[in-house]
């Protein structure tokens, strides 16, 4: 597939960016509903911070340790069948929740808690299972136009699961949401079913795919010498310990800040809050996940380090902006006030946090286009989905962490919003550090993977044994 053909992947993909986009809904409703969906739970009482964010830390804890659990089978068996598997529980655990009971407290409490788990821990292989179709489908060229796109779907439709559940909420229809999304995702993943055929892996690796195009089967399965000599690979353990200290930081950002400009004594209403990030946000991630995608695959293409750099600028630039919220003025408002989008649009202050947004998720989206084709770069065909269920699970435990942390830090510092995001902040160093010692690095894990193809695209050759599995 060459560069004047992009649109043949996405002929193939489309079903995936659907069930990406309701499976990002809900994923949305909850993360950022979390003021309104404690309100359901406890109609009397003031957020149940510490509660809510247990449920936050559950759905993100349950989705990285199944992947880490049963990654390894994406290398193993048919993606295509895997993603149909996860569809049919992430569909039903979404249909559940829209038959809670409203006002019932901890009881409700801990039915949500329940069917977010199996939301969760069926989701812990979409994104690994994903990133190893879609090695076999999309060109190297090509890859971050196709993370901008993903990665935009998810992020705009995470905020239309935020603007509609909060619309839902206040008008009292929170179990249309649930039910919609559930509906939503049963029936992508039936089209996906119909639609998809998959390719044999290593489809889109440049040193076997003349081999490949015979009647021959890559059929490798990875080992544990190969496991220490690729998957942990000095560049592999960058990208899997820096995950956890940036993934602490963004998931306490959103939490704080919604925490911070619905309650008391700005009372910015959720429905006004899901308008400005529908205005701001999704402007800015189109910037950023369209176009500075598409300079992401012209310098990576000059340049072999030109990823890392990028993701070091998204890593600084990305969280400062995000930091910058605690500290602007924000108005103290009525709730009436709060949920009058038009007032709120008049004030300048908005308008400051408008920018700022729009900023922060432009350059921070240079973080998401970058590191999974540096992830796909840097290990074999057999090992995509177990290295990104790695990669995944100890991002997933850094957001996880965020939020409990976040309240606790509340807790201590008597809600003092600055200096909690100023102690997160922290978590910003071992990210650059990390990332910086990987330029040292890449070149050398990126050549020992063509390396290894090449041999293997001899032995093929040779053999012309297109079933048989072989062990390195």
């Amino acid at each position: 597939m060459n560069e004047s053909q992009p649109v043949k992947y996405n002929k193939i993909l489309w079903p995936i960016y659907f069930l990406n986009g309701f499976q990002s809904i809900l994923w949305g409703g909850i993360t950022f509903l979390i003021v309104p969906l404690s309100r359901i739970m406890w109609p009397s009482d003031p957020t149940h911070a510490l509660e809510m964010g247990i449920i936050i830390t559950t759905l993100s804890w349950s989705a990285s340790i199944s992947g880490l659990l049963f990654g390894h089978f994406i290398d193993k068996h048919s993606r295509k069948k895997i993603l149909i598997i996860l569809s049919i529980f992430r569909g039903f655990s979404a249909l559940m929740l829209g038959f809670g009971i409203e006002g019932g407290g901890y009881t409700t409490w801990i039915y949500f808690l329940i069917f977010v788990s199996i939301f969760g821990v069926f989701g812990g292989l979409s994104w690994p299972t994903v990133i190893s179709l879609t090695n076999d489908i999309v060109p190297k060229e090509q890859r971050s136009r196709f993370f901008g796109v993903y990665e935009l779907i998810r992020s705009l439709t995470m905020t239309f699961g935020f603007l509609v559940g909060a619309f839902l909420v206040q008008t009292g229809f929170w179990r249309q949401f649930f039910w919609g999304t559930g509906a939503g995702i049963l029936i992508f993943g039936l089209v996906l079913a119909l639609h998809i055929n998959e390719p044999k892996r290593g489809a889109q690796q440049e040193e076997l795919i003349h081999v490949l195009q015979e009647d021959i089967l890559y059929d490798y399965k990875i080992n544990r010498e190969m496991m220490k000599k690729t998957m942990l690979s000095k560049t592999n353990v960058v990208a899997l310990i820096e995950g956890v200290f940036t993934w602490i930081l963004m998931g306490s950002i959103n939490f704080l800040i919604l925490n911070l400009i619905q309650n008391e004594p700005h009372n910015i209403s959720e429905f006004s809050t899901s308008i400005f990030m529908v205005c701001f946000g999704l402007t800015g991630g189109i910037a950023g996940q369209l176009g500075l995608a598409r300079l992401s695959d012209r310098f990576a293409r000059k340049h072999v380090k030109a990823r890392i750099y990028m993701i070091i600028i998204a890593i600084a630039g990305g969280i400062v902006s995000f930091v910058l919220f605690f500290f602007i003025p924000w108005p103290h408002l009525s709730i009436e006030q709060g949920k009058d989008v038009g007032f709120l649009m008049a004030l300048p202050v908005i308008w400051l946090m408008g920018s700022l947004f729009f900023f922060s998720r432009s350059i921070f989206s240079l973080y998401i286009v970058n590191q999974s084709p540096i992830l796909q770069q840097i290990n074999l065909p057999e090992a995509q989905g177990q290295i990104v269920s790695w990669n995944q699970f100890l991002e997933n435990l850094g957001r996880g962490i965020g939020p409990s942390l976040s309240g606790i830090l509340l807790v201590l510092t008597f809600y003092d919003y600055q200096l909690t995001i100023l102690i997160l902040t922290l978590c910003i160093l071992p990210g650059i550090i990390l990332w910086s010692l990987a330029l040292k690095w890449l070149t050398h894990d990126t050549n020992q993977i063509r390396e290894i193809l090449k041999k293997r695209a001899n032995s093929l050759q040779d053999t012309q044994r297109p079933k048989e599995s072989k062990e390195e």
